[in-house]
């Protein structure tokens, strides 16, 4: 049983590190961005499905209101 647990962990450890929703948030709005263009094309050949696509808007939508509040960059310069 104990070495069946190594590769299972292995397995679980390597999937979790590739989840998207571990993804820095910047790297989500980028690809969320790139997936919306690709989808605005008029017959894209890998047209993303409709969840897809409505999460991505709501990603960007929420990243418009975010930088909107922000007074500062990622590094504390101040924006203004």
């Amino acid at each position: 049983m104990r070495l069946l647990r190594l590769p299972l962990l292995l397995i679980v450890l390597f999937g979790a590190s590739s989840s998207p929703a571990l993804a820095e948030p910047r790297d989500v709005l980028r690809d969320c961005q790139a997936l919306l263009a690709r989808a605005a094309q008029p017959a894209p050949a890998d047209k993303p499905s409709d969840a897809d696509i409505t999460r991505c808007r709501q990603v960007v939508r929420d990243w418009t209101l975010r930088d909107s509040r922000m007074l500062v960059d990622e590094q504390g310069r101040p924006l203004r």
